[in-house]
């Protein structure tokens, strides 16, 4: 279920992200240097872009959700959950309170805080604690 969710949100980024008028919006928590996008739903971030170099915010316990490809991102704050797909993404993450999840390839991810249940589902994916 949670694997649909997170296609699903991919999918609507990646459909949102090419609508709208041609005009940049700075964003508080976000500020791609490619085409990209960031849709909050509820306490959860989805984000979807390709080739972004960014910095998105969990805050205290937002849940964030990650599509894409080859994007580098830095995330601040305390993530309840993260769930990365796509390929060939760098994320490095403060903080992960309870799950993390990499259903892409080629991800690597870092988180330098928490101790959260890892499921790795796809291929040549890279998670590490840093210490």
């Amino acid at each position: 279920m949670a694997i649909a969710l997170t296609l699903a949100a991919a999918v609507l980024i990646f459909g949102i992200a090419g609508c709208g008028p041609k005009h940049n919006r700075a964003s508080s928590t976000s500020s791609p240097t490619s085409a990209g996008g960031q849709l909050d739903i509820g306490n959860t971030i989805n984000y979807g872009s390709l080739g972004t170099v960014t910095t998105l915010d969990c805050d205290d316990g937002k849940s964030l959700n990650v599509g894409g490809n080859n994007n580098t991102l830095t995330v601040r704050g305390t993530c309840e959950t993260v769930s990365v797909g796509g390929a060939d993404n760098k994320i490095t993450i403060d903080k992960i309170d309870k799950h993390l999840t990499a259903v892409g390839i080629n991800n690597t991810i870092i988180y330098k805080d928490g101790n959260p249940e890892v499921e790795i589902l796809g291929n040549n994916n890279t998670i590490t604690k840093a210490s």
